[in-house]
C-alpha cells in the first residue's frame, strides 16, 4: 500500500503535537540554564515553531544578552544549550564518551534509520578523509586542476567575448560534483551525467526524509523510516553505478594481490583496501555519505564568494596579480595554491561573514557532565557554539559586518601568524569547519578545490551579475545559512589576458 506524503504529515502532526509538548516540557534538568523565548511548556513551543525560520535572529538575540554564558532554546524536537566561546576548550577537551558528534548527527539527519547503524557505529571512512586523503593532496592535484578546468570548459562552452547566463547554485553544484568525485571514484564516473545528478540531489533527498522522521515520536520513527523512499532510492541508484566497479576492483585484489599496475588511487579503492566491508551496499553508503559531508559546504561557500567577486569588481585586480605571479613561478601545483595568501584570505573571509550553517559546533552529552566554568550539563542534552554570531562579534574582529577579502592576508604578512590565519586553520576566532579532534577532516581537499576553482575563475573569465550589482541577501533557515539559489551570474572570455 502507498503512503501519501500528506497523510505521513498529517499522522505526524496528531502524533507529534502532544509529544512534542511533552517534551518540552521536560526541561525541569535545564531550569537552571535561562531560557531565550518563552519557557512555560505552551509557550516553549510557540517559541519552537518560530525558531526554524527565525533561528540565527533567535540565537543573534540570546548571544547578545547573555554574554558567552550557556543559555538554552526550544526546538520542536528538543532543547538546545548554547554555549559560549570560552567553552570550545570544553568540547575540545572532552572525550567522545562524554560529548558526541556522531550522535549529534544521528539526531540530525537519523541516518541509522536512513542509513543503518554502521555508518555511525564504525565511522572509518572518517579517518580515511582526515590521514590518507589529506596526506595525498599533492599527488591529486593535478587531477582536481585538470576536472576543474575541463568542468568549466564544458559546462560554460563560452563562444568568443560574449557574456552568458547562468544560474550560479546548479553550475557551481555540478563542477564541484565532478571534480570532487574525481578524488573519490575517479573517471569516467566523476563526469557520468546520472551519477553527478543523483549526488547532487542526494543531500535533498536526506534532508527531506530527516525532517519527515523528525515530525513523529522516536517509536514511529523505525517503521515510518522504512517506507520513506526518497533516501532508499538514492542508494539504490548509486549501487547500480558502483557496483560493476566494486566488483571489478575486488576481482583485481583476488587475482593481483593488494597491488597491481594502474591499480586506482581514489577513496573508493582505499574503503575497499580497508577490508572492513566488502559489499557494494556497504562501500556504496560510505561513498554517498563523504559526497553528503563534502558537495553542498563546498557548493554554497563558492557561490557565496562568486557573489561576492561580482559584487566588489575592485578586488579582482589584486586577486589576479597574486594568482598570475604565483602560476608563472610554480605553475598549477599545490604549492601554487598554498602561495595564494589573498585568494585563500577572500574565501576566509566569505566563510567567515555568510558560512554555512549559523553553529558549526555540536554535541550530544552522553552523560551528566560539569563544564569548567561550573554549568552542570545532564546526560542527553545537545550543546552548540554559535559560529555566525562569534565571527560577526566587534570584541572578535574588527567591523565585522564589512566584507574585507584580505583581512586575513594582512595578518599572515607576519610571519608568526602564518599559519594560524590560513582558511583550513581552526582557533578560538574562527571555526567554519568546526573545533578540536573534530573538526572537518575533508576541509584540506575542500579548500584546495575552492582556491584553484576562484583562481581559474580570475584568470580565466570576467563575472557580473545578470540583473543587480549589490551582493544577494542570503537565505537563513534552521540552523542553515544558504546562498540565494534564484541568482543568475553571467561569465565571458576574459578580455584583458
Amino acid at each position: 500500500m502507498d503512503i501519501s506524503p500528506t497523510c505521513c504529515i498529517l499522522a505526524a502532526i496528531c502524533a507529534t503535537v502532544p509529544a512534542v509538548v511533552l517534551k518540552l516540557c521536560k526541561s525541569s534538568k535545564l531550569d537552571h540554564i535561562p531560557s531565550v523565548g518563552y519557557s512555560s511548556w505552551l509557550g516553549s513551543y510557540v517559541s519552537a515553531v518560530k525558531y526554524v525560520s527565525n533561528a540565527s535572529r533567535i540565537l543573534q538575540e540570546g548571544y547578545a544578552k547573555h554574554k558567552g554564558t550557556p543559555f538554552k532554546v526550544p526546538t520542536l524536537n528538543r532543547w538546545i544549550v548554547v554555549l559560549g566561546r570560552s567553552h570550545l576548550e570544553d568540547i575540545k577537551n572532552s572525550m567522545d564518551d562524554e560529548l558526541s558528534l556522531t550522535e549529534t548527527a544521528n539526531d540530525s539527519i537519523k541516518a541509522d534509520y536512513l542509513f543503518g547503524p554502521e555508518i555511525g557505529a564504525n565511522p572509518y571512512h572518517i579517518s580515511i578523509a582526515r590521514i590518507h586523503l589529506t596526506r595525498n593532496l599533492g599527488l591529486y592535484y593535478p587531477d582536481i586542476r585538470d576536472e576543474v578546468y575541463t568542468a568549466f570548459e564544458e559546462l560554460l562552452d563560452l563562444k568568443d567575448d560574449a557574456w552568458k547566463s547562468f544560474v550560479a547554485t546548479e553550475t557551481v553544484r555540478e563542477i564541484v560534483c565532478r571534480v570532487s568525485n574525481r578524488t573519490f571514484v575517479g573517471l569516467p564516473l566523476c563526469r557520468d551525467a546520472d551519477w553527478i545528478d543523483l549526488n547532487s540531489r542526494f543531500a535533498v533527498d536526506l534532508a527531506t526524509d530527516a525532517n519527515i522522521l523528525k515530525m513523529f515520536p522516536m517509536f514511529l520513527v523505525p517503521l515510518v523510516s522504512k517506507i520513506l523512499p526518497n533516501t532508499a532510492a538514492s542508494i539504490q541508484r548509486a549501487m547500480e553505478h558502483l557496483d560493476p566497479i566494486i566488483k571489478e576492483r575486488l576481482s583485481c585484489m583476488r587475482e593481483r594481490g593488494d597491488d597491481w599496475n594502474d591499480k586506482p588511487n581514489d577513496v573508493l579503492q582505499w574503503l575497499i583496501d580497508e577490508k572492513q566491508e566488502s559489499s557494494t551496499r556497504q562501500l556504496t553508503l560510505r561513498v554517498l555519505t563523504i559526497n553528503f559531508a563534502s558537495i553542498h559546504l563546498t557548493t554554497n561557500t563558492f557561490v557565496q564568494a562568486l557573489y561576492n567577486l561580482a559584487a566588489h569588481p575592485q578586488y579582482i585586480h589584486p586577486l589576479r596579480e597574486e594568482v598570475e605571479a604565483v602560476v608563472r613561478q610554480h605553475g598549477w601545483t599545490k604549492k601554487a595554491i598554498a602561495l595564494m595568501r589573498k585568494v585563500d584570505s577572500f574565501l576566509a573571509e566569505t566563510l567567515r561573514l555568510e558560512g554555512v550553517t549559523t553553529t558549526s559546533v555540536q554535541r550530544k552529552a552522553m552523560k551528566n557532565l560539569t563544564l569548567s566554568d561550573g554549568t552542570f550539563i545532564p546526560m542527553g542534552t545537545h550543546l552548540s557554539v554559535l559560529t555566525h554570531a562569534i565571527h560577526h562579534d566587534s570584541a572578535v574582529y574588527e567591523n565585522p559586518g564589512v566584507f574585507d577579502p584580505f583581512r586575513f592576508s594582512r595578518l599572515r604578512d607576519n610571519e608568526s601568524e602564518n599559519a594560524r590565519h590560513g582558511m583550513v586553520t581552526v582557533t578560538r576566532d574562527y571555526f567554519p569547519f568546526g573545533y578540536g579532534k573534530h573538526a572537518c577532516p575533508g576541509r584540506f581537499l575542500a579548500c584546495d578545490e575552492l582556491k584553484t576553482m576562484l583562481a581559474h575563475i580570475l584568470t580565466f573569465y570576467d563575472v557580473k551579475f545578470e540583473d543587480r550589482i549589490s551582493r544577494p541577501t542570503s537565505v537563513h533557515w534552521d540552523l542553515n545559512i544558504i546562498a540565494d539559489p534564484t541568482i543568475r551570474v553571467m561569465f565571458r572570455k576574459r578580455t584583458d589576458n
